[in-house]
């Protein structure tokens, strides 16, 4: 059963690197999640700044794609593919990048929004929801689930990968 999983979970993470008109959306966010894992784990107005670019660049994405030219190669957008979830996910997401930016612009945390000053965990939901939200695959529950399984082994292997990098600062 698990291997079923980490098929899903590959496949989530492969599919972007398939197709050349998604590597310029999911490039950026692995930079964000890179840039994420080498500053401060503690909370800071930079890295809401970046949490908030990188939520609008891949809200940005998913709005091209929904109305944006689409290669013929790409999957047609219907209601089959779940077009309601990319629509309120997608707007979820631009949501959270405006806030995230307004916090780190105005330098100043206003009640209950101070996790926008440490959302590593962001990018790692941006990037494994990336091929779905782009309708490249489907969305589905045993995908959903494959990025709940492995979202705290994958989060806990990238954190002690980087310890080194961060002590270095």
């Amino acid at each position: 059963m698990l291997q079923t999983y980490a098929a899903l979970f590959w496949e989530l993470i492969r599919t972007p690197f398939f197709h050349m008109e998604l590597v310029w959306g999911i490039v950026p966010l692995y930079t964000g999640w890179f840039v994420h894992e080498i500053t401060s784990p503690r909370k800071s107005f930079r890295t809401a700044l970046n949490t908030g670019c990188g939520f609008l660049w891949a809200a940005a994405h998913w709005l091209y794609q929904v109305f944006g030219e689409r290669p013929s190669e790409a999957p047609a957008v219907s209601v089959n593919l779940l077009y309601a979830v990319n629509i309120a996910v997608t707007l979820a997401v631009a949501l959270i990048g405006l806030m995230a930016l307004w916090v780190g612009f105005r330098r100043r945390y206003p009640r209950g929004m101070s996790l926008l000053g440490h959302a590593r965990f962001g990018n790692y939901l941006m990037i494994t929801i990336f091929p779905m939200q782009s309708a490249y695959l489907a969305w589905s529950w045993d995908r959903v689930l494959a990025i709940l399984i492995f979202a705290v082994p994958l989060w806990l292997c990238v954190d002690l990968a980087f310890v080194p990098v961060r002590r270095r600062r």
